[in-house]
């Protein structure tokens, strides 16, 4: 006689089951809470803060070109930046006369961090029922809040310069005017304000009669992609993939013109109200060219972004109804170093009707 035996049947998982919020008895079903150091939601924590970290890192393109600046704990939430002055040229000197010495100093800019944050609360029922991950879903997004507010508080830390450059009113390729202020650039068939490589190799000498030092032999600009369209549509455009050294392209880069490597971003400024709006009613961007150093960021001692999550378990209430996910950081935006070696050029776009402000 032949018996046919389920081993299936014999199979014991034991007592203690490691699951991701507890230890289950795979007989019982009775689960008990991790405690001490064994515990398994660290690893739980770790996943989504790298998910946040990564999905920040993504859209932070204004930070790739500051000089940072770390900031101790335990030290108030202010850095000074110091830099010398420079000497004028030295003159003929006359012989057995003691020529007058020039001054020497140094000057001080300081910066203070602020505390931003921000979180979302799931519900017991929508993680339970929900057919995607709505933690992880969650994270992603709030990776992507994270990253815009650290860009959008750069740029709009860099929109205080004063160092500007208007872009000249241009018709069927030839030279209209010359804006002095957001309000004299055309926007219409007279003829439009925009970024071309006559007004890219303007901007450089600007920098470049400035003394403005370069990153890696190049200038840097970031650009809005309603500016980038404009500009790729005319010659001279050198694209990315061209380069001679593409493994150094930097996050979001584009293509490089008369030694100036643009990078896009949508989060670049796009301007109206009463100050920036074009002759036309329309909105104007504002490209950012910048050399070595020109703006300071501080890096705070435990104050870097973090994520934040708190499971129903330990915050839900009494009958454990709901978790949060959130991200905090401290910053000063950024604290503009070397005036000179910020450009800010604005110009409007053929997507100037229709763009609306960021």
């Amino acid at each position: 006689m032949e018996h046919t035996l389920d081993l299936q049947f014999f199979a014991d998982a034991g007592t203690l089951v490691n699951a991701t919020g507890n230890y289950v008895n795979a007989s019982t079903g009775e689960t008990t809470a991790f405690s001490g150091a064994n515990t398994l939601s660290a690893e739980m924590k770790d996943f989504y803060d790298t998910e946040l970290l990564e999905n920040a890192r993504v859209e932070q393109l204004y930070a790739q070109f500051a000089k940072r600046q770390p900031l101790p704990v335990n030290h108030k939430g202010t850095v000074e930046w110091r830099k010398w002055n420079t000497f004028a040229p030295a003159t003929v000197l006359t012989e057995g006369v003691i020529p007058t010495g020039q001054k020497f100093g140094v000057s001080a800019i300081t910066g203070s961090i602020s505390q931003y944050g921000t979180y979302t609360a799931i519900t017991d029922r929508l993680e339970l029922r929900a057919y995607d991950d709505v933690i992880l879903g969650a994270t992603e997004e709030m990776g992507a809040s994270a990253a815009e507010t650290q860009e959008k508080l750069i740029r709009d830390a860099l929109l205080t310069n004063a160092n500007v450059l208007y872009c000249d009113n241009i018709k069927d390729g030839a030279f209209v005017s010359t804006p002095t202020s957001c309000a004299t650039m055309l926007d219409n068939a007279t003829g439009r304000s925009v970024l071309t490589p006559a007004m890219v190799n303007k901007a450089v000498t600007i920098l470049k009669k400035n003394r403005v030092p370069r990153i890696n032999g190049r200038y840097y600009a970031v650009i809005h992609p309603s500016v980038a369209h404009d500009l790729r549509e005319c010659e001279g455009w050198i694209e990315a993939h061209k380069y001679a050294a593409p493994d150094e392209l930097f996050n979001g880069e584009i293509g490089e013109l008369h030694g100036v490597r643009f990078i896009e971003d949508v989060f670049a400024p796009v301007l109206g109200g009463s100050t920036y709006k074009n002759a036309q009613e329309g909105v104007t961007y504002a490209t950012y060219f910048f050399g070595k150093d020109s703006f300071g960021i501080i890096d705070p001692e435990g104050g870097a972004l973090e994520m934040i999550i708190h499971d129903k378990g330990e915050i839900g209430g009494p009958l454990n109804q709901f978790s949060t996910i959130g991200y905090k950081f401290e910053t000063n935006g950024a604290t503009i170093l070397y005036p000179e070696r910020l450009l800010r050029v604005m110009s409007c776009s053929s997507y100037s009707a229709s763009d609306a402000t960021n």
